[in-house]
């Protein structure tokens, strides 16, 4: 007999191991994330993927399934706090989705879908952030970073070369590539390292293919965020 919890009155199976946000993701329920990859140790950086148990609130996508556990996400508070998260994000970079070729493509504005966010609710900070247009394939757009540090961790863990890292604190926080000269051209990225593959918004663009999928046949064009149980 699996073991299993209760996610907002649904049963939810689970093997040992799993975080909350895996056995959901396992069984089909969706609970909006944006720094987790299931090829990556999570570490609960973004907060959208924020549940309450027992009145406490924790991040799912590190909190271990435990048999019996009662679990609410689709809540109107939560969805709230989780909506406000969307707001900080959109305003505190620049994300402008109609002229964006990520549009589509993109998880964070298809989460801000999936939750209604109508609007920034915030003042833009409306930041001065450089575009990398020095290698010969790829464009980095650090406008559209939120910091979710993916591609830390995959050029880092899996393409072994740590060609990118955050630096700053606090709201000076940025991503920068790891060269003496700050350009991505000097560095040994390849446009097929898992670092590219993993954003989730479009920080990283690929020259000469802008917008092959038109816009209306896009990935969330077709169906929203989480309506399918393999949605990570």
């Amino acid at each position: 007999m699996s073991q299993t919890f209760t996610l907002d009155g649904q049963s939810i199976p689970f093997a040992d191991g799993q975080t909350i946000l895996q056995a959901a993701t396992a069984a089909g329920v969706f609970i909006p994330h944006l720094c987790y990859h299931p090829e990556f140790k999570p570490h609960g950086s973004c907060k959208l993927c924020t549940v309450k148990i027992n009145g406490r609130q924790t991040a799912s996508c590190t909190m271990r399934a435990i048999p019996g556990m009662s679990v609410e996400s689709d809540t109107e508070e939560i969805n709230a706090e989780r909506r406000a998260l969307l707001q900080m994000l959109f305003v505190e970079g620049n994300h402008f989705c109609p002229a964006c070729e990520q549009s589509g493509n993109c998880q964070l504005q298809a989460t801000a879908y999936r939750l209604g966010m109508m609007s920034p609710h915030f003042d833009h900070f409306f930041p001065s952030r450089a575009v990398d247009a020095s290698h010969p394939d790829t464009l980095l757009d650090f406008n559209r970073c939120i910091l979710c540090s993916l591609c830390v961790r995959a050029s880092r863990d899996v393409d072994g070369k740590n060609v990118f890292a955050l630096s700053g604190r606090g709201i000076r926080t940025r991503l920068i590539v790891n060269a003496k000269s700050g350009r991505l051209a000097d560095t040994d990225f390849s446009p097929t390292d898992k670092a590219a593959e993993v954003c989730p918004v479009g920080v990283f663009l690929k020259k000469r293919r802008g917008f092959v999928v038109p816009i209306g046949e896009r990935r969330y064009d077709k169906a929203p965020i989480g309506a399918a149980a393999e949605e990570v």
